[in-house]
């Protein structure tokens, strides 16, 4: 827009120019000697108008060649000042990115049917591991341990078969804080957490007393979790 704003301005000027070489002209024809002859004189003055004019216009032409050159080049200097920014821009979020932990995972319990019931509280150990993005989560173990400071998500479900309440507890570093459970036939239920942890923290699910759990091939009950940001 600029480029094209001081063309407009420049052939404007052309036009001026050519004006006042015309005018400066009839000047010069006023001042040719009187015994010249009128033929020769005007060609001469015709021909003194249009050298002028010629030259002014190269003048001019020139210039605006110049300007737009000139022009070209800060424009370019610019983009490229705004594309190596950008391409820094991208190098740090591209690095950023690289160095954030990435940690997510997703495992059923078993196979073998009915857990429970049992006299004391058990550590359930979700065995069929679907993700382990981190390796943050231990099936022999059935413990997750977060691996930095962040803000973590939880989930799991549960299924009961109707031998008796069907119930889970979810622990952090072996203190409960949160109990689920019902007391009907053939219960289905899931529920989540989002938790601050810092690293090192461990997060389990345990079978309480006395209740049961059903899973199967078909995966009814699961734990999953994942890391949202870090602190």
């Amino acid at each position: 827009m600029r480029v094209v704003v001081g063309l407009l301005l420049l052939l404007l000027g052309l036009c001026g120019s050519g004006a006042q070489g015309e005018a400066g002209g009839l000047g010069e024809v006023a001042e040719i000697n009187q015994n010249t002859d009128p033929k020769d004189a005007a060609e001469e003055s015709t021909k003194q108008i249009t050298d002028q004019t010629t030259s002014d216009i190269w003048t001019e032409l020139r210039a605006l060649r110049d300007m737009v050159v000139e022009l070209l080049q800060r424009e370019n200097s610019d983009l490229q000042t705004r594309l190596s920014s950008s391409d820094s821009r991208i190098d740090q979020l591209e690095t950023e990115n690289a160095e954030k932990p990435k940690v997510a995972f997703y495992a059923a319990l078993t196979n073998a049917g009915t857990l429970g019931p049992y006299n004391i509280d058990i550590t359930l150990k979700y065995s069929k591991v679907f993700t382990n993005i981190g390796n943050a989560y231990r099936p022999s173990t059935g413990f997750f341990t977060a691996p930095v400071k962040g803000v973590y998500n939880f989930q799991f479900t549960v299924y009961g078969s109707g031998s008796g309440p069907v119930g889970v507890s979810v622990y952090k570093n072996n203190k409960q804080i949160m109990y689920n459970f019902e007391r009907y036939d053939m219960i289905r239920f899931s529920n989540s957490l989002v938790l601050e942890l810092t690293a090192g923290d461990e997060i389990h699910l345990d079978l309480p007393s006395g209740h049961t759990i059903y899973d199967s091939s078909s995966n009814h009950c699961t734990f999953s979790g994942s890391l949202l940001f870090t602190l």
